[in-house]
């Protein structure tokens, strides 16, 4: 550590600060699509589409069959040509792919 430059310094900081910029992007699109909703009149979570995408599938309604986070798919597809992909019905939405607005649906 005696022999860092400036110019390492100065890089380590913008890489920080590029970091933590994109680990925080998707808060602050919330955060402003949420407050644009409220302005607008509209329902802060779904924006009057009375409807969310699922968390589990994230709207697809199926879930793939596989390691941690589909690893071993990508491992199955780089070492052969053709791919058999194991989808399961997502349970959570019922293959749906959705769920009702919890702020919409109590009105």
């Amino acid at each position: 550590m005696d022999n860092i430059t400036a110019s390492e310094v100065a890089g380590l900081g913008v890489g920080a600060v590029l970091l933590s910029a994109t680990l925080a992007a998707t808060k602050v699109d919330a955060f402003f699509s949420s407050s644009q909703r409220s302005s607008l009149g509209m329902c802060k979570r779904c924006g009057n589409l009375k409807r969310l995408a699922c968390s589990t599938c994230r709207g697809t309604g199926s879930i793939r069959e596989g390691g941690i986070l589909g690893l071993q798919h990508l491992f199955q597809t780089l070492g052969n040509s053709e791919s058999n992909v194991n989808l399961t019905a997502c349970v959570k939405c019922q293959a749906k792919g959705y769920s009702p607005c919890p702020l919409c649906s109590q009105l």
